[in-house]
């Protein structure tokens, strides 16, 4: 027992002499990187998503039923104005037409008669040699034959509309999508889609923007006299940059109460048929800004609530006593009145992101040095340090 409780007390004891062991000293300084910062002028673009659309576009719909006997196109191929599409069966069409005709001459024969045997009453009239009744019957046998003649002109017109109605065409030059019936199908008019049919040059692109930016965009609209080159680029879904430069066309009518957006349209030619009607796409507005702006690396800023920040690196001298100096160990004593840098966290407004740097908006002014690395370990008042630390230009980093 004696022995268990002599060896308890000598761990103990080596635990105690552990614990008084004096620990090394902690650098309070925090390494870092810092880049001084000065005005520059930049290029950047604004980037929206926006749409592909086709600046005409038409469902083709007959007009007359009856089944398909022709297609005479290529599904996806561009089609001309006139072009012919389909064909519907027209023998029913060819003979309504032919007997509207047939009408037609009978018509204009009995007005011949009429107008002969009305002549002859009036003649007859003129001299009392004819009964009253019949001279008026004539008159009336006449017009009615007029009329006659009328409505079969009328159905000549109606039966040759609808037999050119039997064949459908191209409203304008354009692309024309997949047929969406066979041959022999049956059609019904008004309600059976054949196909569709959209312009492919020059392209609309539609993008939505806030009403607050809308002055900004009459502005560039209003401004034809001093266009600024490549001012509306875009990229394709796949991230390559379309080789043409579009315009503003059109600025809609109205701003949608609900969200406070309003449509913009953008024309781009497409030669080269890259541009498709629906493609997403995301239009890139070159920037107006003139004046330097002040730029740092992304990474130098720190997001706190929805709020920007970054730690500029500041000047700072520690005051000691010469009754503190005595006290002090000898490298304490060497930091003393000495100037050292703190890092001081400055609240920013951030505006576009420029590949891996940003533009700051407000905050800070050409000339603060501002830490680029490091920032994880960083409060407000740190002590930092840039010995030892290589700077963004590969360079040791420094005030």
């Amino acid at each position: 027992m004696n022995r268990v409780l002599l060896n308890t007390v000598f761990i103990s004891c080596l635990l105690l002499a552990a614990c008084k062991k004096k620990q090394p000293p902690v650098n309070p300084e925090v390494p870092v990187n810092l880049l001084k910062i000065k005005a520059q002028r930049v290029l950047y673009y604004d980037k929206i998503p926006a749409t592909t659309q086709a600046l005409n576009q038409v469902t083709l719909l007959p007009q007359v039923s009856g089944a398909i006997t022709g297609v005479f196109f290529k599904e996806g191929s561009h089609v001309r104005k006139g072009e012919k599409l389909y064909e519907i069966d027209e023998r029913l069409y060819k003979a309504a037409y032919d007997q509207a005709e047939a009408n037609l001459q009978v018509s204009q024969g009995n007005l011949v008669q009429a107008q002969q045997d009305a002549d002859r009453y009036v003649y007859l009239n003129k001299y009392n040699a004819v009964a009253e009744q019949l001279y008026d019957h004539a008159i009336i046998t006449l017009q009615n034959a007029k009329n006659t003649v009328k409505a079969s002109e009328q159905a000549v017109k109606t039966a040759k509309t609808n037999l050119i109605y039997a064949v459908v065409y191209a409203p304008f030059d354009g692309t024309i999508g997949i047929s969406q019936v066979r041959l022999g199908e049956v059609v019904s008019p008004g309600v059976t889609v054949l196909n569709t049919v959209s312009s492919d040059d020059p392209m609309a692109v539609d993008f939505i923007i806030n009403e607050k930016n809308l002055p900004f965009f009459e502005r560039l609209q209003n401004n034809k006299q001093h266009p600024v080159d490549s001012l509306f680029t875009m990229l394709l879904p796949d991230n390559t940059l379309y080789p043409y430069t579009g315009s503003i066309s059109v600025i809609d009518r109205a701003v949608d109460s609900q969200t406070g957006s309003i449509t913009i349209r953008l024309v781009f030619p497409n030669k080269d048929g890259l541009l498709r009607v629906g493609m997403s796409c995301v239009v890139r507005v070159h920037n107006q800004d003139t004046e330097p702006q002040l730029v740092v690396p992304n990474k130098a800023v720190v997001e706190q609530m929805g709020e920007y920040f970054v730690y500029v690196a500041k000047d700072t001298v520690l005051k000691v006593s010469a009754d503190s100096l005595k006290k002090l160990d000898k490298i304490a004593a060497a930091d003393a009145n000495k100037v050292k840098l703190v890092a001081v966290q400055k609240k920013v407004q951030t505006g576009q992101i420029i590949g891996a740097d940003i533009i700051i908006k407000s905050g800070i002014k050409a000339g603060d040095k501002v830490i680029v690395d490091g920032l994880q370990s960083l409060h407000d008042g740190v002590r930092i340090t840039t010995a030892n630390k290589v700077g963004p230009g590969g360079g040791k980093g420094g005030h």
